[in-house]
């Protein structure tokens, strides 16, 4: 299983339903009751929309006026950009499969935590590994991929205190290097496919994550703090 944007590809992903719900855990865990969180590149809404059902207040920031749109539709609060929040206001930034696509990712965790309080957090989740770059990330206009040195690296660089690293469904890893040498030149999945690979393949990955977890993965999963 792969990582999509744009509003198609993220609709496909909606069947990827372990796969999402293992993103919302991750969220869960971090925030605390009161908090301001923040959804940074929130698509069209999928994780922010259930993260606000548990109760905590989600504000989405969006530069795609199609998805901010549909965001604004569900009844979240949503902007075009962080310029929106004072400095040192927000509590926990979360940020899934974004960075990824800009090019200048260091100004941008620089902004994220002039944002963030001093104390509060940002969860990052990127795709690992440029080996496995492929058609796929081409085309939904993947910049790069990250390993866990190189995103802490930009992390800190930005400002802000590592408190977790480490990869994420290990499985993934050999599924998109079979993608990478075997797959289709447009970037296309099979939905088929994603939906097989998130119902039996996914919860077996994470289960090998506990070893895998420092080694390799086809995510990096990263959490750190503003001092």
């Amino acid at each position: 299983m792969s990582d999509y944007s744009g509003t198609e590809n993220l609709e496909v992903m909606a069947d990827a339903i372990n796969y999402n719900d293992f993103l919302v855990s991750l969220i869960r865990k971090e925030v605390k009751p009161g908090e301001l969180v923040v959804d940074f590149g929130a698509g069209i809404g999928t994780f922010s929309k259930q993260v606000a059902m548990s109760g905590h207040a989600v504000h989405c920031v969006e530069p795609d006026h199609r998805q901010l749109d549909r965001i604004l539709a569900l009844g979240l609060p949503a902007s075009a950009s962080l310029a929106n929040f004072e400095n040192e206001s927000i509590d926990l930034l979360y940020t899934l499969n974004v960075l990824e696509h800009i090019e200048n990712d260091v100004e941008v965790l620089e902004e994220c935590c002039q944002k963030i309080k001093p104390g509060g957090h940002i969860l990052i989740y990127v795709p690992a590994f440029n080996v496995l770059y492929s058609s796929m990330d081409k085309s939904v206009g993947h910049i790069r991929r990250y390993t866990r040195s190189t995103l802490a690296e930009k992390v800190r660089l930005a400002g802000f205190t590592v408190v977790r690293n480490e990869y994420v469904d290990s499985a993934g890893f050999f599924a998109s290097l079979l993608f990478k040498l075997f797959g289709n030149d447009n970037g296309t999945i099979n939905r088929r496919a994603l939906i097989l690979y998130d119902r039996y393949i996914f919860p077996l990955s994470r289960f090998a994550d506990f070893i895998c977890n420092k080694v390799f993965g086809k995510n990096v999963y990263l959490i750190a703090r503003r001092p």
